[in-house]
């Protein structure tokens, strides 16, 4: 029986299927007895692998193992997890920090008698708290017959040949020293983006696993893994707990312990004038963003935090929702030029509070307030810090309370993400600089409104690059230090004047200063995607996912990376995320109408695409072309062209970006029409078409010479 949304099995209800294949059907449930999500793993009946997963997986109890919760008659009941499959290339300290986790759980794993036999990136994602290993559907018990132990029912080899040892390509017998070289492989693609064996069919990908060796890495621990990925078993390390030991030595990183997290939440407004919620949000950010710049301490960023809004009670479902250790909440009440504030430390395990304070000052004071509370986090938290004792956590970039409640307010309308809210703060944000010209951050902000004015095709793109330059120039001169002037600066060099190497050496800046930002890791990709670079854009995405999970752009860009790599199942997986959280995001509408029609469910495809069309801000929002390639792939060549057309028609009415229609008219294999509207966009530095003209939705027009000579004006050849 096909499951719907809706449907039943037992106490779990169907919620949203996360993933299909051959073995069955993967479901997003609710336990409806104790009300937590859950994740459905329901087999084919003719597929009788499933207990033997269970007593796998019941057999271990490992941070960073999917646990198992319940079982039934074609099902499993497993933990649900939060997270982005694995992918590189990652920096050295990452991959060995997420390779000690996985050689861990493995290492538990091998002393119960028992391998997993398809270890690869898709079965290992990537949370707030580390990473948790998935699916033990092919793993082996030590008591498990050998007769098949390496052979499905019509005797192919099981896993996934990039990633099996010589000896299980070949159908021998498999011990943990094959789960070594499996893990090399893993490792391998963490440290270089690219997977150490490949061919063009499964025969030359098994070809290469038994008899090539991959190419050299540069990295301090390249040695560990071309050990690992020895062709002899005899030759490799011989145990999970050899291997744990050599990354340690050869990196010189040792497992820490959990790194202290934190979510910030918004402050209650508890003043008799509700409009002063503004001033309640900024507090707290203000707080969110002293912490952001501490090394130890990893703080979600505003927009996912602030999503749990008047909830300070679902502590349990904040820590699962943005994996933190530890929440602050508190309210703020203003009275004339009085303020009192009160805020709580609450440890997410057992949902304790660790500290707590009340403040009653002058509003003169709120400076002080701020500081001192972000201090008393500091020192429960047990967070290093790396400044002055003496010196403010909190930056004090005004006296004038009058300028500083204008920039709060206009951070607060623009985090509304609506056009008409985006203006009005805008307006107080321009009132803030004239009473202020050296505050950075009301300087960066009002930048930041030009930026998402040409990302999402409001406005001309060379007057919104120009305008956001001069702001982020005079952000960066106000403040040397303040990360993200340098990551937006950055990207205007990149995206506004096409000097791609330049705005990367700047938002390089930007993330020394401040690795925990989400946003200039967003910025990056963008930048690094430009370039050419899809494998690491997508590292960055997924990094600025890790620090903003709820932020629905960051997760669909993550989406649009997976689909330019032809992982169309994870892409639409991601997407459906993205849409759990906002159900009518119309870039991840149409993202997922996109991957649907690459897969053949055309009709699906429009559907989501036409409601992601009708919902976007701008008609040429850069993924409306994917509604224009879904009719074509359908042979709806005639719907295509109405599209064009209405698009054309708006035109002459309102401002639309050229770039779109650039590849609405490659969908119909337009040529010229495409390339009139190409011109346009490369001239008015049109973002959407720097993205898009590094995708496949390009292909029609890249053996045109036309082509070459667009690249090389973008600096892009």
């Amino acid at each position: 029986m096909l499951l719907s949304p809706g449907d039943k099995l037992g106490p779990y209800e169907m919620l949203a299927l996360v993933g299909s294949g051959g073995m069955g059907e993967v479901w997003k449930a609710r336990d409806t007895r104790l009300n937590r999500m859950v994740a459905i793993k329901r087999f084919n009946t003719e597929h009788a692998r499933f207990e033997q997963e269970a007593h796998a997986v019941a057999a271990l109890n490992h941070p960073n193992i999917c646990q198992i919760y319940d079982i039934g008659p074609d099902y499993l009941v497993l933990e649900y997890i939060e997270g982005v499959p694995l992918s590189g290339p990652l920096e050295t300290a990452d991959a060995v920090r997420f390779a000690l986790q996985i050689a861990d759980a493995l290492e538990v794993a091998h002393t119960r008698g028992i391998l997993h036999r398809d270890l690869k990136p898709d079965n290992i994602l990537v949370t707030q708290s580390g990473v948790k290993l998935l699916d033990f559907g092919l793993a082996k018990l030590k008591a498990e017959p050998d007769r098949d132990a390496d052979k499905t029912m019509d005797g192919t080899v099981l896993g996934t040949p990039a990633y099996m040892s010589p000896e299980q390509a070949q159908g021998k017998p498999v011990d943990q020293r094959s789960e070594v070289f499996s893990f090399g492989t893993v490792l391998y693609e963490m440290l270089s983006g690219k997977r150490a064996f490949s061919g063009n069919s499964i025969f030359e990908t098994l070809n290469s696993v038994v008899r090539c060796a991959p190419s050299p890495i540069q990295s301090p621990i390249a040695s560990v893994v071309m050990r690992c990925m020895a062709k002899q078993a005899s030759q490799r390390y011989q145990s999970m707990t050899e291997v744990k030991c050599a990354l340690e030595q050869g990196s010189g990183i040792k497992p820490a312990e959990q790194t202290p997290s934190i979510a910030v939440l918004p402050f209650a407004n508890l003043s008799a004038d509700k409009d002063n919620e503004y001033f309640s949000d900024g507090l707290a950010e203000e707080i969110l963003n002293a912490l952001t710049g501490l090394p130890g301490l990893r703080v979600i960023a505003r927009t996912s935090a602030f999503s749990f809004r008047g909830r300070e009670n679902a502590i349990a479902e904040i820590g699962q929702k943005l994996q933190v250790t530890n929440v602050l909440h508190g309210s703020m009440r203003r009275a004339g030029s009085r303020i009192r504030v009160s805020a709580q430390l609450i440890e997410v395990s057992d949902e304790s509070q660790v500290w707590s304070e009340r403040y009653d000052r002058e509003m003169a004071d709120v400076f002080d307030i701020q500081d001192e509370i972000a201090r008393a986090i500091v020192a429960q938290l047990k967070v290093k810090l790396d400044v002055k004792s003496d010196r403010p956590l909190v930056k004090r970039y005004t006296k004038n309370l009058e300028a500083h409640s204008l920039y709060l307010k206009g951070n607060f309308l623009w985090y509304r993400f609506t056009t008409e809210e985006v203006e009005k703060g805008r307006k107080y944000l321009e009132q803030a600089v004239a009473l202020e010209p050296g505050h950075a951050p009301a300087l960066f902000n009002l930048a930041d409104t030009y930026i998402g004015a040409a990302h999402w095709g409001e406005s001309p793109a060379i007057e919104c690059w120009t305008k956001a330059r001069t702001l982020f120039e005079q952000a960066k001169a106000a403040d040397p230090e303040f990360s993200d002037a340098h990551a937006g600066l950055g990207t205007v060099r990149a995206m506004g004047s096409y000097q791609w190497e330049e705005g990367l050496r700047e938002l390089d800046v930007a993330l020394r200063m401040n690795p925990q930002s989400a946003r200039p890791h967003f910025w990056r990709g963008v930048v690094l995607h430009c370039m050419g670079r899809v494998q690491e854009a997508l590292a960055d995405f997924c990094r600025a996912v890790e620090l903003d999970p709820l932020f629905t752009l960051y997760r669909v860009y993550v989406a649009y990376e997976r689909l330019w790599l032809g992982q169309l199942d994870s892409a639409a997986e991601h997407v459906r995320q993205t849409l759990e959280i906002d159900p009518n995001y119309p870039p991840a509408l149409l993202t997922l109408g996109e991957a649907y029609s690459q897969m053949g469910r055309h009709e699906e495809g429009i559907a989501l695409a036409e409601r992601g069309a009708r919902a976007a801000i701008s008609p040429a929002l850069m993924t409306t072309a994917f509604l224009a390639f879904a009719y074509v792939r359908a042979g709806r060549r005639s719907d295509a062209e109405r599209f064009r057309a209405t698009l054309e028609e708006t035109r002459r009415t309102r401002y639309l970006p050229t770039g779109t229609l650039a590849f609405v008219a490659a969908a119909l294999n337009d040529v010229e029409s495409a390339f009139r509207y190409a011109e346009e966009a490369v001239a008015a530095y049109d973002p959407a078409f720097s993205y898009m003209i590094r995708t496949p939705h390009a292909q029609a027009l890249e053996s045109d010479p036309r082509f070459l000579d667009i690249l090389r004006r973008m600096n892009l050849a």
